[in-house]
Protein backbone atom coordinates (compact mmCIF):
# COMPACT_ATOMS: atom_id res chain seq x y z
CA UNK A 1 0.00 0.00 0.00
CA UNK A 2 3.00 2.35 0.56
CA UNK A 3 4.14 2.15 -2.65
CA UNK A 4 0.12 2.07 -4.36
CA UNK A 5 0.95 -1.66 -5.39
CA UNK A 6 -2.32 -3.23 -3.98
CA UNK A 7 -4.56 -2.74 -6.81
CA UNK A 8 -6.69 -1.50 -4.39
CA UNK A 9 -9.42 0.78 -6.52
CA UNK A 10 -9.23 4.76 -5.88
CA UNK A 11 -12.52 5.43 -3.45
CA UNK A 12 -12.35 9.34 -4.88
CA UNK A 13 -12.50 8.12 -8.44
CA UNK A 14 -16.02 6.43 -7.47
CA UNK A 15 -19.16 7.56 -8.96
CA UNK A 16 -20.14 8.07 -5.96
CA UNK A 17 -17.77 9.73 -4.43
CA UNK A 18 -19.41 13.41 -4.43
CA UNK A 19 -22.44 12.12 -2.75
CA UNK A 20 -20.94 11.55 0.79
CA UNK A 21 -17.60 13.34 0.53
CA UNK A 22 -18.69 16.14 3.19
CA UNK A 23 -20.50 13.87 5.52
CA UNK A 24 -18.55 12.10 8.69
CA UNK A 25 -17.67 8.53 8.09
CA UNK A 26 -16.63 5.56 10.99
CA UNK A 27 -14.23 3.60 10.10
CA UNK A 28 -16.34 0.62 9.57
CA UNK A 29 -18.75 3.05 7.29
CA UNK A 30 -15.31 3.62 5.18
CA UNK A 31 -13.94 0.07 4.90
CA UNK A 32 -17.32 -1.32 3.87
CA UNK A 33 -17.17 1.41 0.80
CA UNK A 34 -13.75 -0.13 -0.14
CA UNK A 35 -15.23 -3.80 0.27
CA UNK A 36 -17.92 -2.86 -2.06
CA UNK A 37 -15.05 -1.62 -4.99
CA UNK A 38 -13.94 -4.27 -7.78
CA UNK A 39 -9.94 -3.94 -7.20
CA UNK A 40 -8.37 -2.52 -10.33
CA UNK A 41 -5.46 -4.98 -10.82
CA UNK A 42 -4.05 -8.13 -8.85
CA UNK A 43 -1.49 -7.30 -5.88
CA UNK A 44 2.05 -6.03 -6.93
CA UNK A 45 0.87 -6.18 -11.14
CA UNK A 46 1.69 -2.44 -11.23
CA UNK A 47 1.74 0.20 -9.50
CA UNK A 48 -1.53 2.85 -9.28
CA UNK A 49 -1.95 6.01 -6.98
CA UNK A 50 -4.56 4.77 -4.39
CA UNK A 51 -6.05 7.35 -1.36
CA UNK A 52 -7.87 3.59 -0.33
CA UNK A 53 -4.01 2.49 0.26
CA UNK A 54 -3.26 5.55 3.01
CA UNK A 55 -6.68 5.87 4.05
CA UNK A 56 -6.25 2.16 5.15
CA UNK A 57 -2.44 2.98 6.54
CA UNK A 58 -4.06 5.40 8.80
CA UNK A 59 -6.54 2.76 10.47
CA UNK A 60 -3.40 0.25 10.68
CA UNK A 61 -1.73 2.81 12.63
CA UNK A 62 -4.59 3.33 14.55
CA UNK A 63 -4.76 -0.44 15.48
CA UNK A 64 -1.65 -1.10 15.98
CA UNK A 65 -0.95 2.02 18.61
CA UNK A 66 -4.01 2.32 20.25
CA UNK A 67 -3.85 5.95 19.91
CA UNK A 68 -6.02 8.15 17.10
CA UNK A 69 -3.75 9.15 13.82
CA UNK A 70 -4.52 12.41 15.07
CA UNK A 71 -2.34 12.04 18.16
CA UNK A 72 0.06 9.46 16.55
CA UNK A 73 1.04 12.27 13.95
CA UNK A 74 1.28 14.62 17.08
CA UNK A 75 4.02 12.33 19.01
CA UNK A 76 5.65 10.66 16.06
CA UNK A 77 6.31 13.80 13.89
CA UNK A 78 4.91 17.61 14.63
CA UNK A 79 6.08 17.64 18.23
CA UNK A 80 9.42 15.53 17.43
CA UNK A 81 10.75 18.27 15.09
CA UNK A 82 8.89 20.90 16.37
CA UNK A 83 6.02 21.53 13.83
CA UNK A 84 3.43 24.28 15.04
CA UNK A 85 0.86 24.06 11.97
CA UNK A 86 1.01 21.15 11.14
CA UNK A 87 -1.95 18.93 12.76
CA UNK A 88 -4.89 16.29 11.86
CA UNK A 89 -7.82 18.85 10.44
CA UNK A 90 -11.29 19.43 11.15
CA UNK A 91 -13.58 22.11 9.19
CA UNK A 92 -11.70 25.36 8.52
CA UNK A 93 -11.54 27.91 10.62
CA UNK A 94 -10.66 31.58 9.60
CA UNK A 95 -10.35 32.23 13.43
CA UNK A 96 -7.20 30.16 13.68
CA UNK A 97 -5.62 31.85 10.11
CA UNK A 98 -7.09 28.48 8.34
CA UNK A 99 -8.04 28.76 4.51
CA UNK A 100 -11.12 28.19 2.82
CA UNK A 101 -10.37 26.76 -0.65
CA UNK A 102 -12.08 28.37 -4.22
CA UNK A 103 -12.34 27.64 -7.58
CA UNK A 104 -12.43 29.78 -10.78
CA UNK A 105 -14.99 30.20 -13.62
CA UNK A 106 -15.44 33.82 -14.31
CA UNK A 107 -15.40 34.59 -10.69
CA UNK A 108 -13.88 33.09 -7.48
CA UNK A 109 -16.32 30.71 -5.77
CA UNK A 110 -15.74 28.87 -2.11
CA UNK A 111 -15.76 25.00 -2.43
CA UNK A 112 -17.59 22.65 -0.51
CA UNK A 113 -15.53 20.89 2.19
CA UNK A 114 -14.85 17.70 2.54
CA UNK A 115 -14.89 16.15 5.98
CA UNK A 116 -11.67 15.21 7.52
CA UNK A 117 -13.32 11.76 8.30
CA UNK A 118 -13.14 10.95 4.99
CA UNK A 119 -9.54 11.28 3.40
CA UNK A 120 -8.07 10.56 7.34
CA UNK A 121 -4.18 9.26 6.42
CA UNK A 122 -4.49 10.06 2.89
CA UNK A 123 -5.02 13.42 2.77
CA UNK A 124 -6.53 14.51 6.40
CA UNK A 125 -3.05 17.15 7.52
CA UNK A 126 -3.16 20.80 7.64
CA UNK A 127 -0.02 22.52 7.40
CA UNK A 128 2.03 25.58 5.87
CA UNK A 129 5.14 25.95 3.48
CA UNK A 130 7.07 26.63 6.27
CA UNK A 131 6.45 23.77 8.62
CA UNK A 132 6.57 21.29 5.32
CA UNK A 133 10.02 23.06 4.76
CA UNK A 134 11.06 21.83 8.13
CA UNK A 135 9.62 18.23 7.56
CA UNK A 136 11.31 17.06 4.48
CA UNK A 137 14.46 18.66 6.10
CA UNK A 138 13.70 16.70 9.46
CA UNK A 139 13.03 13.48 6.96
CA UNK A 140 16.31 13.70 5.07
CA UNK A 141 18.56 14.43 8.42
CA UNK A 142 17.11 10.72 9.62
CA UNK A 143 15.38 13.12 12.48
CA UNK A 144 12.17 11.20 11.52
CA UNK A 145 13.36 7.36 10.35
CA UNK A 146 16.41 5.80 9.89
CA UNK A 147 18.20 5.98 6.76
CA UNK A 148 17.45 2.79 5.47
CA UNK A 149 13.80 3.98 5.86
CA UNK A 150 14.44 6.60 3.98
CA UNK A 151 16.41 4.77 1.17
CA UNK A 152 12.71 2.48 0.93
CA UNK A 153 11.19 5.74 0.10
CA UNK A 154 13.18 7.13 -2.19
CA UNK A 155 13.75 3.78 -4.29
CA UNK A 156 11.40 3.66 -7.20
CA UNK A 157 9.19 1.16 -8.96
CA UNK A 158 7.13 2.16 -11.81
CA UNK A 159 7.37 5.92 -10.50
CA UNK A 160 6.36 4.94 -6.71
CA UNK A 161 8.77 4.59 -3.54
CA UNK A 162 7.31 3.70 -0.28
CA UNK A 163 4.96 7.38 0.18
CA UNK A 164 6.99 9.10 -1.99
CA UNK A 165 7.83 10.15 -5.47
CA UNK A 166 10.43 11.63 -7.87
CA UNK A 167 9.89 15.13 -8.95
CA UNK A 168 13.04 16.04 -11.32
CA UNK A 169 14.11 18.60 -12.77
CA UNK A 170 16.62 19.07 -15.83
CA UNK A 171 19.40 17.19 -14.40
CA UNK A 172 18.44 17.40 -10.99
CA UNK A 173 16.91 14.62 -8.84
CA UNK A 174 14.34 15.32 -6.25
CA UNK A 175 12.01 13.70 -4.60
CA UNK A 176 8.54 14.96 -2.68
CA UNK A 177 4.70 14.43 -3.43
CA UNK A 178 1.87 16.30 -4.91
CA UNK A 179 -1.32 16.99 -2.89
CA UNK A 180 -4.95 17.77 -3.94
CA UNK A 181 -8.41 18.07 -2.03
CA UNK A 182 -11.26 20.32 -2.88
CA UNK A 183 -9.85 23.82 -4.38
CA UNK A 184 -6.10 23.36 -2.13
CA UNK A 185 -3.25 22.03 -3.99
CA UNK A 186 0.49 21.36 -2.45
CA UNK A 187 3.94 20.29 -4.06
CA UNK A 188 7.13 19.48 -1.39
CA UNK A 189 10.50 18.59 -3.22
CA UNK A 190 13.80 18.12 -1.83
CA UNK A 191 16.94 17.69 -3.68
CA UNK A 192 19.56 15.96 -1.94
CA UNK A 193 22.51 16.87 -3.47
CA UNK A 194 22.25 20.49 -3.48
CA UNK A 195 19.93 20.19 -0.08
CA UNK A 196 17.29 22.32 -1.25
CA UNK A 197 13.76 22.38 -0.31
CA UNK A 198 10.69 23.31 -2.07
CA UNK A 199 7.08 23.64 -0.84
CA UNK A 200 4.30 25.58 -2.41
CA UNK A 201 0.37 25.28 -1.40
CA UNK A 202 -2.56 27.15 -3.06
CA UNK A 203 -5.89 27.45 -1.71
CA UNK A 204 -7.51 27.71 -5.50
CA UNK A 205 -5.91 27.72 -8.60
CA UNK A 206 -5.80 29.19 -12.06
CA UNK A 207 -2.55 29.12 -13.08
CA UNK A 208 -0.67 25.40 -13.08
CA UNK A 209 0.55 24.88 -9.89
CA UNK A 210 3.42 22.53 -11.27
CA UNK A 211 4.23 25.34 -13.55
CA UNK A 212 4.97 28.21 -10.68
CA UNK A 213 6.91 25.38 -8.90
CA UNK A 214 9.43 24.50 -12.02
CA UNK A 215 9.28 28.31 -13.04
CA UNK A 216 11.01 28.85 -9.49
CA UNK A 217 13.20 26.26 -9.89
CA UNK A 218 14.54 27.61 -13.17
CA UNK A 219 15.21 30.99 -11.84
CA UNK A 220 16.84 29.26 -8.87
CA UNK A 221 19.20 26.95 -11.02
CA UNK A 222 19.56 29.59 -13.66
CA UNK A 223 18.09 27.86 -16.23
CA UNK A 224 16.26 29.58 -19.19
CA UNK A 225 12.81 30.95 -18.07
CA UNK A 226 10.47 33.15 -19.72
CA UNK A 227 7.93 35.15 -18.06
CA UNK A 228 4.51 33.64 -18.91
CA UNK A 229 1.47 35.90 -21.07
CA UNK A 230 -1.92 35.88 -19.50
CA UNK A 231 -4.14 36.21 -22.24
CA UNK A 232 -7.81 36.00 -22.52
CA UNK A 233 -9.41 33.60 -25.35
CA UNK A 234 -12.96 34.78 -25.34
CA UNK A 235 -15.53 31.73 -27.27
CA UNK A 236 -19.29 32.28 -27.81
CA UNK A 237 -21.33 29.63 -26.09
CA UNK A 238 -21.92 28.25 -29.84
CA UNK A 239 -18.04 27.66 -30.50
CA UNK A 240 -18.38 25.33 -27.20
CA UNK A 241 -20.63 23.01 -28.58
CA UNK A 242 -17.93 21.72 -30.74
CA UNK A 243 -16.70 20.05 -27.46
CA UNK A 244 -19.60 19.16 -25.43
CA UNK A 245 -20.11 15.33 -24.68
CA UNK A 246 -19.52 12.15 -22.77
CA UNK A 247 -16.03 10.45 -23.23
CA UNK A 248 -14.57 8.00 -22.48
CA UNK A 249 -10.54 5.89 -23.04
CA UNK A 250 -9.34 2.56 -23.37
CA UNK A 251 -6.09 3.77 -21.70
CA UNK A 252 -8.20 4.36 -18.79
CA UNK A 253 -11.49 3.86 -16.75
CA UNK A 254 -12.04 7.42 -16.04
CA UNK A 255 -15.11 8.93 -17.97
CA UNK A 256 -15.07 12.68 -18.30
CA UNK A 257 -17.91 14.85 -19.18
CA UNK A 258 -17.35 18.11 -21.18
CA UNK A 259 -20.29 20.93 -20.12
CA UNK A 260 -20.35 24.07 -20.41
CA UNK A 261 -22.12 27.33 -18.82
CA UNK A 262 -22.27 30.28 -20.59
CA UNK A 263 -19.21 30.85 -22.35
CA UNK A 264 -17.24 28.77 -19.85
CA UNK A 265 -16.15 25.10 -20.81
CA UNK A 266 -15.82 22.53 -17.82
CA UNK A 267 -14.60 18.97 -17.37
CA UNK A 268 -15.74 16.80 -15.18
CA UNK A 269 -14.19 13.56 -14.44
CA UNK A 270 -15.60 10.69 -12.49
CA UNK A 271 -16.43 11.30 -8.61
CA UNK A 272 -14.95 14.42 -9.23
CA UNK A 273 -16.25 18.08 -9.24
CA UNK A 274 -16.48 19.85 -12.35
CA UNK A 275 -13.76 22.41 -13.29
CA UNK A 276 -13.26 24.94 -15.55
CA UNK A 277 -11.19 25.04 -19.14
CA UNK A 278 -9.45 27.86 -19.95
CA UNK A 279 -9.53 28.28 -23.85
CA UNK A 280 -5.55 28.58 -25.05
CA UNK A 281 -6.24 28.47 -28.98
CA UNK A 282 -6.36 25.52 -31.88
CA UNK A 283 -8.88 24.00 -29.88
CA UNK A 284 -6.84 23.69 -26.82
CA UNK A 285 -7.92 24.05 -23.39
CA UNK A 286 -6.34 23.51 -19.98
CA UNK A 287 -6.59 23.62 -16.13
CA UNK A 288 -4.11 23.26 -13.30
CA UNK A 289 -1.22 21.92 -15.61
CA UNK A 290 -3.84 19.30 -17.32
CA UNK A 291 -4.26 20.08 -21.18
CA UNK A 292 -7.15 18.95 -23.36
CA UNK A 293 -6.39 19.19 -26.88
CA UNK A 294 -9.47 18.61 -28.65
CA UNK A 295 -10.35 17.43 -32.26
CA UNK A 296 -14.07 18.14 -33.02
CA UNK A 297 -14.12 16.45 -36.05
CA UNK A 298 -12.71 13.22 -34.90
CA UNK A 299 -14.98 13.73 -32.06
CA UNK A 300 -11.71 13.26 -29.56
CA UNK A 301 -9.41 15.14 -27.41
CA UNK A 302 -5.99 14.37 -25.90
CA UNK A 303 -5.71 14.74 -22.18
CA UNK A 304 -1.77 15.28 -21.10
CA UNK A 305 -0.74 15.30 -17.82
CA UNK A 306 2.64 14.84 -16.28
CA UNK A 307 4.20 13.71 -19.52
CA UNK A 308 1.41 11.21 -19.88
CA UNK A 309 -1.44 11.22 -22.57
CA UNK A 310 -4.68 9.61 -23.11
CA UNK A 311 -6.94 9.94 -25.77
CA UNK A 312 -10.55 10.01 -25.17
CA UNK A 313 -13.58 9.58 -27.81
CA UNK A 314 -16.68 10.83 -27.12
CA UNK A 315 -20.07 8.29 -26.35
CA UNK A 316 -22.72 10.69 -27.62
Amino acid sequence: MLDHRSGLHNFTNDSLYMTYMGIPKSEAEMTAIFARQKPDFEPNAKAEYSNTNFVLLGYIIEKLTGKTYAEELKKRVTSKIGLADTYYGTKANPAKNEAYSYNYSGQWTQMPETDMSIPGGAGAIVSTPTDLIKFINALFAGKLISIASLELMKTMKDNFGMAMIAIPFDDKKGFGHTGGIDGFSSVLIYFPEDKLAVAYTSNGIRYSTNDVVMGALSIYFNRPFAIPEFKTITLTTADLDNYIGKYTSTQTPLKIDITKNNTFLFAQATGQRAFPLEAKGGNKFSYAGITFQFEPTKKTFTLIQGGATYLFTKTD
